[in-house]
């Protein structure tokens, strides 16, 4: 038991990278920087200083993706900007409010020359893409609108604030089934989701899941999906988190959209046990047990919750449970049979948990 409490005590101070270090640093591509589109939006203006204003004023470019005035143009100056909520490797997260509809906004203001020296512009150009395509799922966060200045790249996000689940799942150490359950079906509509536009997302984990002020999930951070992933097409890209990485993407062989549901397996196993299945303190030992190890699955879970981690766990991705109905086959299992996924959708099953949020009126004075 104490060795148990030591290795979740070294997983969590690991594992403390924070809600908005939102690109992962695995993998950089030199040469993308001579693309085109690549090369216009991210260009730098040479003769910048390096001076962090923080609100610089004169938009690059802009896309407006929300209900507010479309044919205006959305500049940094048109929002009140509260309170820093999130800090990343490329810059920062605030709490923003639009003067105009005074509405609430999480806005990601990013400087591009770290981005460039950093070669992370492949990532930054995945994450604005998929963002891009308008997607409209209740389970996944909203792009409003994308702007830029000279030296700063701007995303205009839904504002969540029911905290990570990893930071719940931190203080709480395991979740009950039912809830776990809940949240696994609203991560999975949501990958099901992204896989008919032929996104493969690859990076799920609870620090980016955040729940909203209901306790409805919401999946954040596109910096490594992948697009383009048709049903039986495949990719070998190494990149994602050390404790999900699926047996293929370690070995890096090929791999398809089955990444993800090997993910849920891991994220749904850490909700249920308090660890991810094949965690340990040396790297080296967790990539050997997620290759040749089997998940250790304790009878305090159900059949049915014991069935669905070894589909979802599967090491031979050609087997494993999402191989040939995706989404479907994951809907259907008998784990999720108290499930109503009309009711999960229209978000009219009540959340087993409800987040303490502060009022945004009083967080913000």
């Amino acid at each position: 038991m104490k060795t148990g409490k030591k290795s979740f005590i070294a997983f969590i101070k690991e594992r403390k990278m924070g809600l908005n270090d939102f690109i992962q640093r695995l993998v950089s591509t030199p040469h993308i920087c001579q693309h085109v589109e690549v090369n216009n939006f991210l260009k730098i203006d040479e003769n910048q200083n390096e001076e962090d204003s923080e609100l610089p004023e004169s938009p690059m470019f802009l896309h407006p993706r929300s209900s507010l005035a479309e044919d205006t143009q959305i500049k940094p100056c048109d929002f009140d900007y509260l309170k820093i909520i999130g800090k990343g490797s490329f810059g920062k997260v605030l709490l923003a409010r639009h003067k105009e509809s005074t509405k609430y906004y999480a806005v990601k203001v990013l400087q591009k020359k770290i981005i460039m020296k950093k070669k992370e512009h492949k990532h930054i150009m995945a994450e604005r893409s998929v963002l891009m395509k308008n997607i409209k799922h209740p389970f996944l966060v909203g792009l409003h609108y994308s702007f830029q200045t000279t030296d700063k790249l701007y995303f205009v996000l839904d504002y969540v604030n029911g905290g990570e689940l990893f930071y719940h799942l931190q203080r709480e150490r395991i979740f009950l089934e039912p809830r776990a359950r809940f949240y696994a079906a609203e991560i999975a509509s949501a990958l099901g989701y992204l896989h008919s536009l032929h996104i493969v997302y690859r990076d799920l984990k609870p620090e980016n899941i955040l729940l909203d002020s209901q306790g409805h999930i919401v999946l954040t951070d596109f910096g490594l999906c992948k697009e383009g992933l048709e049903a039986n097409n495949t990719t070998t890209t190494f990149c994602g988190t050390p404790e999900y990485l699926a047996p293929e993407v370690l070995q890096k062989q090929a791999y398809d959209r089955t990444v993800d549901w090997w993910c849920l397996g891991s994220v749904l196993y850490e909700m249920l046990y308090g660890l991810p299945p094949f965690y340990s303190r040396n790297t080296a030992e967790m990539y050997n047990n997620i290759l040749h190890k089997a998940p250790v699955l304790k009878p305090n879970v159900s059949n049915a919750g014991r069935e669905l981690l070894e589909g979802l766990l599967q090491k031979d991705r050609t087997k494993r449970l999402g191989v040939k109905d995706d989404f479907l086959e994951i809907k259907y299992h008998s784990f999720f049979s108290p499930i109503n996924w009309e009711d999960l959708m229209a978000k009219k099953i009540t959340p087993p948990f409800i987040p303490s949020v502060v009022s945004l009126n009083e967080g913000c004075n």
